[in-house]
């Protein structure tokens, strides 16, 4: 069963204006680029057209409205992921959108998603509201996942909180994020959050990142020692267990991100074990064409037994019993 693990879409209430058939982008305070509004996003129809075209059992749908978002808006987004699951039978698998700092509120919505509407995971972003992944204030967040057994897809954050040094270029969004994501999975690690929850599963979006190009450096800062900076009370934290017991027994990490390139899934492989990488594919976003991921079905297949894995092999360890 292939399964696509990022897979976007947005109630059409929540579009304020009719895109038609033209791009609407949003711009963040700093002018940056965050978001392009367009028809395929509430498009259903097409969006299985797409899967069967690629060969994609079901995707696991996620709305970018709501990661993070208000408890209205959240609400809105669970009913109607869950709509699409009961308009197209084995196709969706909605994602639960409440947000990690929302309180009592948001969490009896979490519950409502865990055990009424049959959510496997939780959407958040890599940072939100001012505060990083890391922040003491989501500690409760990831014991209320972890006790329902979510796991907690984290998708990178559509507004950074910092995006001045990124001012131009779109840089916000094609660089910017995937710094925001090798950012969380460190944070996420090195700050233990692991350590107090370990039955907790993150699965980290856009392969970390990019986390493969880096992770010799990070790996390699982890020695406080060396660095001189041990007993910092920041700089000198680590985990109880080296930074890959985490990548290899807590974290998943997807396929997307990349615009549907097999050379980003090769770049990973050199660094993170297939059966720690899921299919995903960002659509309708980076990719809006039936081709493209067609062809990325393809080319994953190609890799022979980690391409399986990647595809269908790893599907269980997010959503039990498949």
């Amino acid at each position: 069963m292939i399964v696509d693990f990022q897979h976007h879409f947005t109630p059409r209430e929540l579009i304020k204006q009719d895109p038609g058939d033209r791009l609407i982008v949003h711009f963040d305070e700093n002018d940056a680029p965050s978001y392009t509004i367009h028809s395929l996003l509430y498009d259903l129809d097409e969006h299985v057209k797409m899967m069967d075209v690629a060969g994609i059992d079901a995707a696991f749908l996620t709305s970018a409205a709501g990661m993070c978002a208000s408890l209205e808006v959240s609400k809105i987004c669970n009913e109607r992921a869950k709509q699409a699951e009961r308009d197209y039978p084995g196709r969706f698998i909605a994602a639960a959108h409440a947000h990690p700092l929302g309180g009592p509120e948001a969490f009896r919505e979490l519950n409502r998603c865990a055990k009424e509407l049959g959510c496997p995971g939780v959407v958040i972003t890599s940072e939100m509201d001012g505060k990083f992944i890391d922040d003491p204030a989501l500690d409760p967040f990831w014991a209320e996942a972890a006790k329902l057994g979510l796991f907690v897809f984290v998708h990178p954050a559509l507004k950074l909180n910092y995006s001045q040094q990124f001012d131009g270029y779109d840089t916000a969004r094609s660089v910017g994020r995937e710094f925001s994501l090798v950012m969380a999975t460190i944070r996420l690690i090195n700050s233990g959050v692991f350590d107090r929850h370990p039955n907790l599963t993150v699965h980290m979006s856009h392969l970390g990142g990019g986390l493969a190009g880096v992770l010799a450096r990070i790996r390699g800062y982890q020695d406080k020692d060396f660095w001189g900076v041990k007993g910092h009370a920041r700089h000198g934290r680590t985990a109880e267990k080296d930074f890959d017991h985490y990548i290899r027994n807590n974290m998943l990490f997807d396929a997307a991100g990349f615009c549907c390139a097999i050379g980003a899934v090769n770049a990973a492989l050199a660094e993170i074990p297939a059966d720690r990488i899921v299919f995903a594919t960002d659509y309708p976003q980076e990719v809006r064409q039936r081709e493209p991921v067609r062809d990325f079905v393809n080319a994953i297949r190609a890799l022979g037994t980690d391409g399986e894995k990647i595809l269908s092999g790893n599907v269980g360890k997010l959503i039990k019993g498949k």
